[in-house]
């Protein structure tokens, strides 16, 4: 039984949903960062470093979804997001809230993926399906 727990949750798919919802858990602790700041002079938008999508996107052109899980998921400045404001904070709430919609989505369906592998085991241990 632990050995089938185990290659569940080794498989490349569930392997990638996993770190692709703990990069939508931390882009989402960085959209409620900019969001808290919005009127801070000077703060800057955060975000994902946009490397973390270029490597993954590398991986799966690859096939090799199992190496996602030693990918590190780093935020940093948005150095594509301009400031307009006299006072050089560049948060755009609009951006923000919409942001933050499209990742509450991703997260959501990511973790019910995720969920869905869990079911799966416990199916496959108990019998029963709940």
């Amino acid at each position: 039984m632990r050995g089938m727990i185990e290659s569940v949750m080794a498989r490349e798919t569930y392997v990638l949903a996993k770190k692709m919802l703990d990069a939508a858990a931390l882009r989402h602790e960085l959209i409620a960062t900019n969001l808290a700041n919005a009127e801070t002079p000077g703060f800057k938008r955060l975000d994902l470093d946009s490397s973390f999508s270029q490597q993954l996107n590398t991986l799966m052109q690859k096939g090799d979804l199992g190496a996602a899980r030693n990918l590190e998921i780093k935020s940093l400045q948005d150095p594509t997001a301009k400031s307009s404001r006299p006072d050089g904070n560049n948060i755009e709430l609009d951006r923000e809230l919409l942001e933050m919609n499209r990742n509450a989505l991703e997260y959501d369906f990511l973790a019910q993926y995720t969920s869905d592998s869990l079911k799966r085991i416990k199916t496959a241990i108990t019998g029963r399906v709940t």
